[in-house]
């Protein structure tokens, strides 16, 4: 009970602090800087990027598994047990997305010419396609590297960091390349439309169910590590 109490907390503070520090790289490269959006300005945003995602990777291991993501959690839960399952969907998940709410809500009272976040810029079946198939290789992404294959935690975060800013890219002038439905709900939420059509469909059913395809299809591809080794030992025996 004290170790899901303490992930909780966790995932609060991380979901609150990963919408700070999105933000505050581009308060520090563009405001504080005064660099453009040109190739050098756009070079160090996306450096910071990459050192940020480095630190919350960290913090994930600080906290044994605090993040402020809903998709990471959930295609960890499908694989798990019932009870993992009704835990992340009912206490972690709404957790990510209040601490995204709240950090969202201090940002925008303490830096109001911050914006108000990502916005969908074309039609709802293309961002939903969109969402869905950025989730969809993210995820994948996730589950090969959180396999036991040779690599060190430096070079499996590098490989996942620059495979979220690779995305995030493609992502970014049509829905936001969010991935990340937690978030999104918090800038959402302050703007009054988190209720609507478009951001449900693009921003949580689209990711949701390019997770779940990820999870099967690596299922299909990759037999679990337990099997695999089962039949290693049937072979030499």
């Amino acid at each position: 009970m004290v170790s899901k109490t303490r992930l909780i907390l966790s995932d609060f503070v991380v979901s609150l602090m990963w919408v700070w520090s999105g933000s505050l790289i581009k308060i520090f490269v563009f405001k504080v800087l005064e660099m453009g959006h040109d190739s050098r300005g756009e070079f160090l945003k996306n450096s910071l990027s990459i050192m940020n995602m480095f630190l919350f990777a960290f913090l994930g291991k600080v906290t044994k598994g605090g993040t402020y993501n809903p998709l990471t959690v959930l295609s960890s839960a499908i694989s798990g047990d019932f009870s993992q399952f009704l835990f992340t969907i009912g206490a972690r998940i709404p957790v990510q997305v209040i601490g995204s709410i709240t950090g969202v809500r201090l940002l925008i009272d303490t830096f109001p010419e911050i914006g108000l976040g990502p916005r969908l810029t074309v039609d709802i079946h293309k961002g939903a396609l969109t969402e869905g198939l950025l989730t969809f290789a993210i995820v994948t992404i996730s589950l090969g590297l959180a396999r036991k294959i040779p690599g060190s935690f430096f070079m499996k975060t590098w490989i996942s960091s620059v495979s979220k800013l690779s995305l995030h890219i493609l992502g970014s002038d049509l829905t936001g390349g969010c991935m990340n439905p937690a978030s999104v709900m918090g800038w959402a939420y302050a703007r009054g439309d988190h209720i609507t059509k478009e951001h449900i469909l693009v921003y949580w059913l689209a990711p949701i169910e390019g997770t779940l395809l990820a999870v099967w299809t690596f299922k299909l591809l990759f037999l679990p590590q337990k099997q695999d080794e089962k039949e290693k030992l049937g072979k030499t025996e």
